[in-house]
């Protein structure tokens, strides 16, 4: 199994005023292909942090963040951008649906950024929507939804692209443990039939039973990292 993210010695630190905030402490870990893993611990832990450096949305202090073996240090922001566009997908607690737009449009909104066609844009959203059950509510937009289903639209636009790499930063936080668990169940689908690689950070107990690895933090370091 070969791996596709990998931390070297990663610091992360914070300036508030006059104090320093140690967020991460020197995070070696490797993350391979087609894992399911869940990144676990206290509010103030590090978890998301981790998660937004490794999806190059900031920036480490020091040590280093490799991609497929690159490291994404030595990468110009054009290069990050096509990293983050092509390879990754993002889902977040809070959806970040564009509200103006309906199911079909927020899900095709990528392709059209990455300039595909007209008939390739409609035929990838469909599918996507379809993955996640939400085909027949393409023309609905977000306020129109319900919890679970705007983030199936999130997870629907974060795959339509056929990333390598999806990031969760705490996707199941405003949803209930049904709903939950049925977002959860699609997005395990994805990883053991498309191969999917997922990474979470949660403090959900529900995220972590689904995951076949959990890393635990503390303090800003790997505490535990366990894998079932």
């Amino acid at each position: 199994m070969s791996k596709i993210v990998e931390t070297k010695k990663l610091i992360k630190d914070y300036q508030i005023k006059k104090i320093t905030v140690n967020a991460l402490r020197g995070i070696d870990m490797t993350i391979n292909e087609s894992e399911f893993t869940a990144i676990v611990g206290p509010s103030g832990s590090g978890k998301s942090t981790l998660l937004h450096l490794i999806g190059c949305l900031d920036t480490p202090t020091s040590g280093e963040v490799l991609f497929d073996n690159t490291s994404v240090g030595n990468m110009k922001k054009d290069e990050l951008a096509y990293l983050r566009r092509e390879k990754m997908g993002f889902i977040f607690q809070a959806y970040n649906l564009i509200p103006v737009l309906t199911a079909f449009e927020n899900v095709a909104f990528p392709l059209t950024l990455l300039g595909y066609n007209s008939e390739e844009i409609k035929e990838k959203s469909y599918e996507s929507l379809k993955v996640v059950g939400l085909e027949s509510m393409e023309k609905r937009r977000p306020t129109e939804m319900s919890g679970g289903q705007q983030q199936r639209v999130a997870i629907a636009r974060a795959l339509i692209k056929a990333p390598k790499l999806i990031l969760a930063d705490e996707p199941t936080a405003n949803l209930d443990s049904i709903t939950a668990t049925e977002v959860l169940e699609i997005m395990k689908k994805l990883n053991q039939d498309k191969k999917v690689t997922f990474l979470f950070s949660t403090h959900d107990k529900l995220v972590m039973d689904f995951a076949n690895r959990i890393i635990k933090l503390r303090d800003g370091k790997i505490q535990e990292d366990v894998k079932k």
